[in-house]
């Protein structure tokens, strides 16, 4: 065994994850970009690629974004707060390796422009602190807070080029923030 994740073929899903959902976490506050997934009224899907900044250290796991009330997104977050998020990982280096990626399902939330959390979380890089900076010269911002399910699925983050060539299947892996956050911090009040 090389300490590869193994995919269970009855179920096809990954069963052992070779890495924590602290070291997925580290790697999704690195990025800024990912893309949303809504469903319209009529069950239609929309995607749309949007910035986003992760919870503060210490917090419950969430990401935020920030929008307008008009744009498809957040009028599909408020008729149905179902989503899923995917960061890319790209390989800038082996441009014909498909990248890795981090997605999840989970559930959205319309936040006023003026919540302390999301603004410390846009102020926290520059490329946010920006995106801020111009959607408040807008105006009718709002922020949307994005709380994951259960379940982060990550696909050849953090494998080698050899695990890629080799047995791509074998790179998919599953985390949990509950359970990481709880070993984490195993004096916190739930």
């Amino acid at each position: 065994m090389d300490g590869a994740p193994r995919l269970n073929q009855s179920r096809n899903r990954a069963v052992k994850a070779p890495f924590s959902f602290a070291y997925v976490e580290k790697q999704l506050r690195r990025k800024n970009f990912g893309i949303l997934s809504t469903v319209t009224p009529e069950g239609r899907a929309h995607s749309a690629g949007v910035a986003y900044g992760v919870s503060p250290p210490g917090s419950p796991f969430c990401l935020y974004l920030i929008s307008r009330p008009r744009l498809k997104k957040a009028r599909n977050i408020k008729t149905n707060p179902n989503v899923s998020f995917t960061v890319p990982f790209p390989h800038y280096f082996l441009r014909m390796v498909p990248p890795a990626c981090v997605e999840f399902q989970g559930t959205a939330e319309i936040l006023p422009i003026n919540d302390p959390v999301a603004r410390q979380v846009f102020n926290s890089t520059i490329v946010l602190r920006r995106s801020l900076e111009y959607d408040l010269k807008i105006g009718e911002s709002i922020f949307i807070r994005i709380t994951p399910a259960k379940r982060i699925f990550s696909w050849s983050l953090g494998a080698n080029i050899w695990q890629l060539l080799r047995n791509p299947p074998n790179t998919h892996y599953v985390v949990s923030p509950d359970n990481v956050r709880e070993k984490e911090n195993p004096n916190r009040s739930p």
